[in-house]
Order: structure tokens, then sequence, then C-alpha cells
């Protein structure tokens, strides 16, 4: 841009604000598209055009300014900028192609499949820098050959359906918290937990520490948070300040029946809340890479048997799956995918949500199934529909979580820093705030299931190295504490109902990822 005027000028227009540092510094008409991206970005200095020119996904600037202004209480630069390297360290970095380049946020990062085997069309490919890692759960596949990498059941729940009573929800909430408890108890600050009724007996003033389940929030008059919260001795208030600015920050995220621990000081039967902790994902797990070259793909959302199925793109992305379209770059990817996740939704259904049936093609929920399993029988046999890969003699191969995603809709509605950070364009958000509560699903109203287990089949009980979900149609590569996090893409237009939902579909999109690189490309259809 030609002087500072018209960049202040260009940069307002876009409702970003500019620090002094960044009016010296060259801003290229790529970062200002990636800027229009970043809707929770309000200031912008020099470091964090640098962030934006390595990033592909959308940034956490809330998590940016947070340790920014940290560093500023501190008077400490050297706090930021480590800080600052920490984030770019663990981020996505992008390697456009020399001919053309895309827009850098996640949905963008794709290769067009052509059936011009002539043309080259990768446009960008990612890989990660940081660890991955992930939970996983699903069936044995057949006939296998000896070089194709072994799969292996984790976990695997079976529902048995009776009559329910108090013991049974008892029962399952009891093993969330006793699960919970034991990783929260591993953390420093907690080693020395109390019990609920112990702390009720302490001294006025006391630094106590506690784990329970979060029962109830309110406000009070004044703007504090009062919480109750119990475990299995009993229950008690514990108030948090607005004073407590980054304190009162974090809580804002709290939801009822989660797991979390509390330090604080005890006075008139009450806890002051001083710090808070949640489950959370082992910061230093292992990015692993598998010995041999193959391929993953990830897809969600087929949604079979919708009038808006997107029949061409998913018919287009078997065959470059067969070796019948793509260049040679495209092809030779084909070649090398070994596993294919599907995250749920193969078939629309029948009577899900008011006038669907004017949006079938079919309306048969046997037929839209056996459609299904034709175009899926097209698949070649070497690519397996299973979970836990890559294991061999050498390596523990990966394990993957694979869940739907129904809980999302909660999350968004309820949690206001995913909620103003985009919603449904934040799975990558939805995901982190789930995998820091060690749980799929910690606010029971968040999605129907039953109490018909011995303990709580949604914890997140072995840290995972893919974290793969649907539902929201919008697709999303991150990572989280060694862990990739992917929302699957979808094959099927926006529908009335979706609209209601505020969802924006992204279809034809499928994330592949190299087991040995790490490598991501996001493939178009």
């Amino acid at each position: 841009m030609e002087n500072r005027s018209k960049k202040i000028e260009e940069l307002f227009r876009r409702g970003i604000l500019a620090k002094e540092d960044l009016l010296a510094k060259e801003i290229t008409s790529e970062v200002l598209d990636l800027l229009e991206q970043e809707t929770d970005l309000l200031v912008l200095n020099a470091d964090d055009i640098d962030a934006i020119a390595k990033q592909t996904t959308l940034v956490n600037w809330y998590e940016i300014d947070s340790s920014r202004v940290a560093a500023e209480k501190e008077r400490d630069d050297e706090l930021y900028q480590a800080s600052l390297q920490l984030f770019k360290k663990s981020s996505l970095s992008l390697n456009p192609s020399p001919v053309s380049t895309t827009k850098h946020d996640v949905s963008s990062l794709e290769t067009t499949i052509e059936e011009n085997a002539e043309e080259v069309n990768f446009t960008t490919s990612i890989h990660f820098t940081n660890s991955i890692d992930l939970f996983q759960g699903d069936e044995e596949s057949k006939n296998l050959s000896p070089e194709t990498s072994k799969v292996t059941i984790v976990l695997s729940y079976e529902n048995k359906p009776h009559k329910y009573d108090i013991s049974d929800f008892t029962r399952f909430f009891i093993s969330r918290h006793s699960f919970l408890e034991g990783l929260l108890r591993q953390r420093r600050e907690l080693q020395h937990t109390l019990t609920i009724n112990r702390i009720l007996g302490k001294k006025e003033r006391e630094n106590i520490s506690l784990i329970g389940i979060i029962e109830e929030i309110t406000k009070t008059k004044t703007g504090n948070l009062i919480i109750s919260i119990e475990d299995l001795t009993g229950r008690i208030k514990i108030i948090i300040s607005k004073n407590k600015k980054d304190l009162f920050r974090l809580s804002q995220d709290l939801i009822v029946d989660e797991v979390v621990g509390i330090t604080g000081k005890i006075s008139d039967g009450v806890v002051f809340v001083e710090n808070i902790f949640w489950p959370d994902i082992p910061s230093n797990h292992e990015l692993k890479k598998s010995e041999r070259d193959d391929y993953v793909l990830f897809l969600s959302d087929v949604h079979v048997g919708s009038a808006l199925f997107l029949e061409e793109e998913f018919e287009r992305f078997i065959q470059w799956l067969n070796g019948s379209i793509g260049n040679e770059t495209q092809r030779g990817i084909a070649s090398k995918v070994k596993y294919i996740f599907i995250a749920g939704d193969l078939v629309d259904g029948v009577g899900v949500y008011p006038s669907q049936e004017e949006e079938l093609k079919i309306k048969d929920i046997k037929e839209q199934y056996r459609e299904f399993s034709r175009l899926i029988r097209q698949i070649p046999t070497a690519n397996p529909a299973v979970v836990n890969i890559g294991k061999t003699s050498t390596f523990p191969g990966f394990d993957v979580l694979m869940y739907h995603g129904f809980s999302f809709d909660y999350y968004v509605a309820n949690v206001d820093s995913i909620r103003l950070a985009g919603g449904y364009h934040r799975a990558d958000m939805i995901m982190k705030f789930l995998l820091k509560r060690r749980h799929l699903a910690p606010a029971f109203k968040s999605t129907p299931y039953c109490p018909s287990y011995e303990e709580d089949p949604l914890l997140i009980k072995i840290v995972p190295d893919f974290f793969v979900t649907g539902h929201i149609h919008y697709s999303c590569v991150a990572n989280y504490h060694g862990i990739t996090m992917i929302s699957g893409s979808c094959w099927q237009n926006k529908t009335t109902f979706q609209e209601k939902l505020g969802h924006e579909p992204e279809p034809a999109r499928v994330p592949a990822i190299n087991l040995k690189t790490r490598e991501i490309k996001i493939l178009r259809f």
C-alpha cells in the first residue's frame, strides 16, 4: 500500500484498527484477503501479519491477545514473543504452489480433481510442525492384504436397553467423575484435593482444592458467578469474582455437568475461586509418523437419498479412488489410499425434520442404505473404512476418535467463546472445547443417549492421534496438543433445516493425510 493514510483507511474499512508498528510494514493483497477470514480480529500489529501470512486455519485471536495482555502486565516482552513463537510452531504451515495461490482459510486449502490427466492442479499443501494425536473405536475389516496396516478395535460399546431407574444415571455420572478426577489429580495444584464434606469443616480463609461436577451456574446482581459444584460427599457453592478478569474470562466457558478442578479459599462455607483446571490433553503428546507411505481420507455427511445429494461429485470421488480421473500426482495419491473414515450421516433418513419429505429423492430408508451400499462398493477393496490404523511390529499405529458431532449444536449456542468466534465455522474450537474436557458431550442434555453402560461411553479415555467429526457440513483441519482435529465436509447442498440451524455447507471436500509425512491436502471434487 502506498502510504500510511491509505493503509489505515483500507484496514479501517475492513473493521480492523492498526497499531503503530504495522504502518511501516508492507501489507500485500494476499494478506488483506486473509484478514477478511479473521472475523474476531480487531487490532492488528506487525507480529500478527507474520502469523497470518503463515497460517492455514482461522487464528484464535482471543488467545493471542491474552498472551499480549499478560506480557504487558508483567512488562516482559519475552513472554509475549515466546507465546507468539509457540503459536506459530503449533499451527499449520502453508506451501503455496509457484503457479497459483488460494485463500488460506482451511476450507480453501484444496486441490481440484480434474478429469484432464494432463493438467496438474494441486495448488496448496499443508503439513503439521507439531504433534498429532487421536482416539478411536470401530470394527475390524476383512480380506486385508499382509501389506495393509493392521486395524484394531480399541473401544466398542453395545447398547442394551432396559427399564432405567435412578441408579443407572447415578452410576453413569460416578464413572464420569471417577475417570476425570483421576486425570485432574495428576496436576501439581490438585494433588492435595479434599472432598467437599471435609472442605466444609475447614478453617476460615484456608487454602483448599477440590474436584467436582458442576450442578448449576448463576450470576449475581453485581455480575459475579455463583456455581454449585458437587462430588460423592456433598455440594458446595463457589464464587468467581468479575474483578479477577482473566479467571472470569475462563469461567465464561464453564457448562453444567462437566468435571473441573478448583483452587481457592474457604469462607463461611463458600469457596472463593482462584483458579480453574480442566482434565485436558497432555501438552507433550507425541506426533506420530508411519513407516509406510500411506494416505488416509476423512469423509462425513454423505446424505444419500436427499434430493440435494451431490451424486455427480461423489461419483467423481469414487472414480478418482479407482484411478480413472486426475492428473499423475492425484492418481499417485489415490493409489496410496489405505484407509477411509466416514463420520456419520451416510443417508439422509426419513422424518428427521419437518417437511423433509419434500427434499427427498429416495423416500424409503432401506432404499437409501441400498443406494449408499451400491456407491461404497465401488471403492477398491484395498481401502477399508476402518479405524485404529497403521500398527506394525515396530510402530504402535494411530488411534482415531470418530464422533459425528451431534452435540456441536449445543456448544455453538451456549458457549460464547465459540459462538462469537464464528460458531459453525469453528469446528476446531468446538473440538478443542471437548478435548479439554475429555468428553464428547459434557453437558448431559447436549446429546440424546441413555445410561445403558457401566461407564460413560462418551469419555475420551484414550488420547487420540486424530479426532474426526462431521455434522456441521463445513470442512476444518487444526491441531491441538498433538491431536489432528478434522471436521469432514459433506455431499449435500444446503437444506431448509440446515438454513434454520445456521449451517453453511462447504460440500465435496476430502481431507487426505499422508501417514508417513503427516502432510495434508484438501481434495475438492
